[in-house]
């Protein structure tokens, strides 16, 4: 197949492109670079470039003849979607229905949504599975519940068919050690604590330790890049063979949850061999943060034939260091 791959650039889009590329796909990424890096498309062909350009999409679509399209280019930072609202509903909403208008015009019909958690808001009962409500707290989630609700109307107006996928804590690095997280500012926990290890970063904060949970720290669902990634490509498959129509939604996550606690003790034990101390510091819940968030995958296993594969803590943390000591060894064009 030949694929489109939007935000290819990014963490997730460019452990994308490789697994499509190893499994013989065709890939064109289109990315921006505002927070992607061009050495990380080290598979198939980059186009630079803006979702708001129509124009330039138009010349994409005339010059190749796309079986699908992965959408991974968006803002997803929850704290500047409060702040800057517009920014997120011009990106995530207006640019994504750019493409999808376009791909009507050129008559592509599968469709692979980047989606998130955070359109589920807080929640009612754990796991979550994909009847839970949807009631994003932020623009961040807002943004992106508006383009599953968009995706829904283009399947019965247009034909268009998709798969939205909503992921909960991505997380992990390429295991042949070629690729991983490179974002500016770091957000996510795992990089956070290994770069404390690596003396990136003086310190790890962790936020409250008075939550109803065992330790008193949140508890999160950590799903491997590897395995989002490989939902993604089966996703495709069963659009394009037809056993997909309409407008899908599934949850991806490993349905088991890990504390704050318990990934920075599983780091600890991890960087201790090589003789490193994670140094933390307390501070005060965040506003927002649930006790608890994991998933109920049980459909998308049973729906995409999916099964993940990395979905040992240790193994996702050993993966995430070895990239991490990469960037602390000064990695090549890694910022």
């Amino acid at each position: 197949m030949k694929v489109l791959i939007a935000g290819g650039a990014g963490y997730i889009g460019s452990h994308m492109v490789k697994q499509l590329a190893k499994a013989g796909h065709d890939v064109v990424v289109i990315d921006n670079l505002s927070t992607g890096f061009r050495h990380l498309v080290r598979y198939g062909e980059l186009v630079v470039g803006d979702l708001a350009d129509t124009s330039l999409l138009e010349r994409l679509f005339q010059t190749h003849r796309f079986d699908g399209v992965m959408h991974f280019a968006a803002n997803s930072l929850v704290g500047e979607s409060v702040g800057d609202p517009g920014k997120y509903y011009r990106n995530n909403v207006s640019n994504t229905l750019n493409l999808l208008d376009v791909m009507v015009r050129h008559q592509v019909q599968h469709f692979i949504f980047s989606s998130t958690a955070a359109t589920f808001g807080e929640p009612e009962y754990t796991p979550i599975d994909e009847l839970h409500p949807q009631v994003p707290i932020n623009p961040y989630g807002a943004s992106k519940l508006m383009i599953e609700r968009a995706l829904k109307d283009y399947a019965n107006a247009y034909g268009l068919n998709s798969v939205c996928l909503r992921y909960f804590n991505a997380c992990g690095a390429d295991p042949e050690g070629e690729l991983g997280e490179c974002h500016d500012p770091e957000t996510h926990l795992i990089p956070l604590i290994l770069q404390a290890a690596s003396g990136r970063r003086d310190s790890i904060t962790v936020f409250g330790r008075d939550y109803p949970t065992a330790d008193g720290t949140c508890i999160r669902d950590y799903i491997h890049i590897e395995d989002l990634c490989s939902a993604h490509g089966l996703a495709l498959e069963k659009l394009v063979s037809g056993k997909i129509k309409g407008a899908a939604a599934y949850n991806l996550g490993n349905g088991n949850g890990f504390s704050v606690q318990q990934v920075i003790e599983a780091a600890q034990s991890l960087v201790t061999k090589e003789s490193m101390k994670i140094q933390l510091e307390e501070g005060p819940r965040r506003a927002g943060d649930p006790a608890v968030l994991v998933a109920d995958s049980s459909f998308a296993k049973k729906d995409l034939d999916w099964t993940p594969q990395y979905s040992d803590l240790k193994v996702i943390l050993r993966h995430s260091w070895r990239w991490e000591k990469h960037l602390a060894d000064g990695f090549k064009d890694a910022y």
